[in-house]
């Protein structure tokens, strides 16, 4: 039996679901202006071109890379600061020593 052209009332709620699904797992993009060099612009061009993508799934590659790579920055000043606050001990670390392998043994 084929299916209906026509709206079946028990067919509704599960087309309703799989909109819902399919809505929530779409990114939300949004459209910016940025000003780049000219070069810069060439050189991405022929990135983008080289990985066969475009140049926005680039842009947005590099930026969600260059985050990750603040993200760290920041975290590793948190720390730096922290021992700066309050340094370590004199053996703070020095369980650890007969753990350290330098490869060269």
């Amino acid at each position: 039996m084929r299916p209906s052209l026509t709206p079946d009332i028990e067919l509704m709620p599960m087309w309703g679901i799989i909109a819902i699904k399919i809505a929530i797992g779409v990114p939300v993009m949004r459209t910016v202006q940025m000003t780049l060099d000219e070069p810069l612009v060439q050189a991405v061009d022929r990135a983008a071109k080289a990985l066969h993508t475009t140049r926005s799934a680039f842009a947005r590659e590099a930026l969600q890379e260059a985050l990750v790579r603040a993200k760290t920055r920041q975290l590793e000043e948190q720390h730096r600061q922290g021992y700066l606050r309050q340094p370590a001990g004199g053996n703070e670390f020095g369980i650890w020593e007969a753990e350290q392998a330098w490869g060269d043994e």
